[in-house]
This record gives C-alpha cells, sequence and structure tokens, in this order.
C-alpha cells in the first residue's frame, strides 16, 4: 500500500516548539528595553558596557546618568551612541540622585522594562541583559537582580553590613545573595511606585529599592550571571576602609526602612 505523502506533516511537537519559538522572538521585538548606566570618571569602562548591551536581542535604548564626571565619561558614552542625562545637583556619592535622573528620562521613552549596570565593569556581557529580562518576560517575575561570584576579599559591606543588618530586621529578603547589586531589572510599573518613595540620594539606594520592592509584594528573583569583574574592586581591594561611607549609607538606609516598616525592635530579639 503506497503511504500517503500529502497527509505527512510537521510533528505535533515540532509545531508547538516552533510556535514558542515565534512567540518569543515577537517578544523581544516587541518590549521595549531601557538601560540606564550610572557613571562617574568612567572614561576607561563606559564605552565597552554601552556597546555591549547594544548588542542585546532587546536592542535597548541606552542612558548614562552622569555625576558630573571630570574625565571624558560624557563624551565617549555619546560617541557611541549613548543619551547622557547629568544630575541636577553635584553631591558625591551621588549614585542613587544619578539612578533616579536617569529613571525619569528614561520613563518618558515609555518602555517596558528598565534596567541598571554599573558602569565600571570589565566583563559586561550583552547576555547579562537578556538573562535578566528573560526572568522578567519569560518566568513572570517584577524584578531581576543580578548575582555573581565576585573576589573573596571583594565586596565587605555586603557581606558585614547589608546582609547582616537583613538578617535583623527584614530575614524574609535576607537569603538575596547580592543585596547592594547593581544590575537591575523591572518592569515600569514598579520602577514608578519605587519613585514614590523616599530613595536616598547616595549609596543606600540599591538595598533601598529591594526592600521596598518587596515589601510592595512584586515577585523579585536572584538571577545568576557568573563571574563579576570591575574596576572599583581595586580601589579598595587593600584597604577596604575607603568603603566607610558607603557601608555608613547602606546601614543608615537599611535602619530607617526598618523604623517605617514597624521592625526597629527587632533588634530586642538579637543577643550582643
Amino acid at each position: 500500500m503506497e503511504s500517503d505523502i500529502s497527509n505527512l506533516g510537521v510533528p505535533e511537537e515540532s509545531e508547538e516548539a516552533l510556535k514558542a519559538e515565534e512567540a518569543i522572538k515577537e517578544a523581544h521585538e516587541e518590549t521595549k528595553v531601557v538601560v540606564i548606566f550610572p557613571a562617574r570618571n568612567e572614561e576607561r569602562t563606559i564605552g565597552q558596557c554601552i556597546e555591549m548591551v547594544k548588542k542585546s536581542k532587546y536592542h535597548p535604548t541606552v542612558i548614562v546618568a552622569d555625576g558630573y564626571s571630570t574625565d571624558n565619561t560624557r563624551d565617549v558614552a555619546e560617541e557611541v551612541g549613548a543619551k547622557v542625562v547629568v544630575s541636577p545637583r553635584r553631591i558625591h556619592p551621588g549614585k542613587g540622585l544619578a539612578m533616579k535622573t536617569g529613571l525619569k528620562v528614561a520613563l518618558e521613552e515609555n518602555p517596558d522594562i528598565v534596567l541598571f549596570i554599573d558602569s565600571d565593569l570589565e566583563n559586561l556581557t550583552s547576555e547579562w541583559v537578556d538573562m535578566l529580562i528573560d526572568g522578567i518576560l519569560l518566568d513572570g517575575f517584577d524584578m531581576t537582580r543580578g548575582s555573581y561570584y565576585r573576589a573573596i576579599t571583594d565586596a565587605p559591606v555586603t557581606k558585614l553590613v547589608a546582609k547582616r543588618l537583613l538578617w535583623v530586621f527584614f530575614p524574609e529578603i535576607s537569603h538575596f545573595d547580592q543585596p547592594l547589586t547593581g544590575e537591575v531589572a523591572a518592569k515600569t510599573e514598579v520602577w514608578k511606585e519605587l519613585l514614590k518613595k523616599e530613595l536616598p540620594d547616595g549609596w543606600g539606594i540599591d538595598v533601598t529599592m529591594l526592600i521596598e520592592t518587596e515589601m510592595m509584594g512584586y515577585r523579585v528573583k536572584e538571577v545568576y550571571l557568573g563571574y563579576k569583574q570591575h574596576r572599583s574592586y581595586r580601589r579598595y581591594s587593600e584597604d577596604p576602609g575607603k568603603l566607610g561611607k558607603m557601608a555608613e549609607q547602606v546601614a543608615i538606609a537599611i535602619l530607617k526602612l526598618a523604623k517605617k516598616h514597624g521592625r526597629i525592635d527587632n533588634i530586642d530579639e538579637i543577643q550582643a
């Protein structure tokens, strides 16, 4: 009996796979993403960072939120196609102010997702952008945060200040490996709500965004990105004391939020 080749088609499983791939491709093309680099005197790395994120499958718009660089950071950023905005006030530390300034400009673009990335990274790849955005679009989270392997002497403020205080006042958040990560993506809705909060102008902004997002009930996921190599580490690797101001601002931010959210009495449960 001759086979009827006219009835031969693509297997059902293959059809489903093709439809899924097409849906993912469409999501990549239709999702509007803005990447923001808070920066101050990062002329050595900002150019390559911008070029890397532009290779993402999401084809993001790039904004550099500059905190009054005294080198050529702004010029380099513009040369490689980024939009540059400058903080309205000259303060240092001013990471939080730069981030808020960049975020307000980014929201004018009506994006679906906004992603912050540190501007001193030496090994950033476009896959970092893709993985963080995928966690929102494909996995259904409201915010994704980068986690990574770092040099054993890196991140002293995270290890000795942020994670310890979170364990005391916000134990439901203490499992996050990198509460001070600079790589954070979130839906526009989340960012708009965060801008209504009292976000610090300095180093305390990263942990504040994490705590407030969790307290509002949004779904947050850490995404492992691999090894992180950043230029600023070499500035304090031999003397962590240079991070004293950062440690102070992070601690104050957590303590203020503990008071705001009725957690300050948790300290009575800790044995000194």
